[in-house]
């Protein structure tokens, strides 16, 4: 018997190795299998051409639906002009931070311009990638542009053009730097993103002022993507509801309002479960918002297979109570609560530093600082219950109540949620976007 294991086992190894090796044989040749453009990629292959009839724009917005083929296109498109347009110039591609860049964008883009005849140096240390064809050499440094301060990374360079992946994601001092190094005659600005709320800059200022801006504007949809089958489109389809189905299917950009998660009702078996858990095996999960004055919940978790079910929960209001609770008696509590159970992590909110030294002091549980990111995990959260992937027991009579009363904040300009009734809430969302979208891995419902 273990001769055979060991023998598969080889087998499993060898068949890794040669994926390995024809993995780098295809990125160092530039293998890339071209599916057929749709009417819309075409046009943001071609309008830079001086026989479009649009080539004295002085810029292009691509926006729209997810999975539309926008980046893709948009991308390579930005480069062929580049290297078409100029000759030993800089130009700058933009995305939320580096690491989503090379993982989004430049991997990809590597791969079409070389399998296009373009040889490409890709300079790591230096944020470059140097491109050469047909005598011309051009240089594409790459930036991010996550929060204010990213502005003065790219203070300083003379530009030619300028791409920006998901620039809604990004501030607008950063933008508004980068496009104000676009000095050279003939530069041109590239944008494509998916939209966020009407009262969103980058819509306020570029989009509905595109006529003025001299600016050409594509609506993409997943129509506009032929390599996605009907099957794929449906799961995407089916993965969103509310102002996400709005925003990331039909590429609206439209306000936040009503309630956080419309989708879930208390009276559906499809969220909540009935009778009981006894018996009930597979990995145990904790997630805590913690609070002093506010409330502190704690929810325990159950995953087994690709099902997530909150088992049971505590919720402390000190105002209710009429008192405050110490570091060390919610660490009492937490051990109450989890009794009998095998715990794998321990998530908490990371402003509570406090608590989670407390719970590491202690060398009982492993403790995680949860991902922190409101829209984010909002978005994932949805995204899983829509899926049908969380279930809430029906004891979880907080949870349960908080379902109904978490909604936007719809006096504010930007997505923001009103901050009262959102303990629970906030407690899913860590378990929500911090395991079930980075430790399993259920990457489809990450952006």
């Amino acid at each position: 018997m273990w001769d055979k294991i060991d023998f598969q086992i080889q087998k499993f190894r060898e068949n890794i190795s040669n994926n390995a090796v024809k993995l780098r044989k295809q990125v160092r040749e530039g293998f890339f299998k071209f599916q057929p453009f749709s009417k819309r990629q075409i046009q943001v292959f071609s309008w830079w051409l001086p026989s479009s009839g649009v080539s004295s724009a002085e810029g292009i917005i691509a926006d729209g639906a997810i999975r539309s083929g926008k980046t893709l296109c948009m991308s390579l498109s930005f480069v062929v002009w580049a290297m078409d347009s100029f000759d030993g110039n800089n130009f700058a591609v933009c995305g939320k931070t580096i690491g989503s860049l090379r993982r989004n964008v430049m991997f990809w883009l590597r791969l079409m311009l070389r399998s296009r005849g373009y040889t490409v140096q890709d300079k790591r240390s230096d944020n470059l990638m140097v491109v050469r064809r047909n005598g011309k050499i051009n240089y594409f440094y790459l930036f991010g542009g996550k929060d204010e301060r990213s502005q003065d990374l790219i203070q300083g360079i003379t530009l030619a053009g300028a791409f920006f992946d998901e620039v809604a994601l990004m501030p607008e001092s950063f933008v508004n730097q980068a496009t104000a190094r676009c000095s050279v005659t003939g530069s041109k600005f590239w944008f494509n993103c998916n939209p966020e709320g009407p009262q969103h800059w980058f819509y306020t200022g570029w989009i509905l002022k595109r006529k003025e801006r001299r600016i050409l504007y594509l609506h993409f949809t997943m129509e506009d993507n032929l390599s996605l089958s009907e099957q794929i489109k449906e799961r995407y389809r089916n993965q969103y509801t509310g102002v996400f189905y709005d925003r990331y299917i039909r590429g609206l950009w439209v306000v936040a309002e009503g309630r956080v998660y419309p989708m879930f009702t208390d009276n559906s078996d499809r969220y909540i479960l009935r009778g009981t858990t006894q018996g009930m095996d597979g990995q145990f999960y904790v997630s805590i918002d913690y609070g002093t004055v506010n409330p502190t919940a704690m929810q325990l978790w159950l995953v087994r297979g690709k099902e997530a079910i909150m088992l049971k929960e505590y919720y402390f209001n000190s105002r209710k109570e009429g008192h405050q609770k110490t570091d060390e008696e919610y660490y009492s509590d937490l051990e109450e609560f989890t009794a009998g159970y095998y715990i794998r992590k321990i998530i908490v909110d990371p402003s509570a530093a406090s608590f989670i030294e407390t719970i590491r002091r202690h060398r009982k549980y492993s403790v995680w600082e949860a991902e922190n990111s409101v829209l984010d995990g909002i978005r994932v959260t949805a995204s899983l219950l829509t899926g049908g992937v969380i279930k809430i027991h029906e004891s979880c009579k907080d949870t349960i109540r908080e379902f109904g009363l978490y909604r936007w904040d719809e006096k504010k300009k930007s997505d923001t949620v009103l901050k009262e009734n959102d303990h629970a809430m906030d407690a899913m969302r860590y378990f929500c976007y911090t395991v079930l979208a980075r430790e399993f891995r259920w990457a489809e419902w990450r952006r």
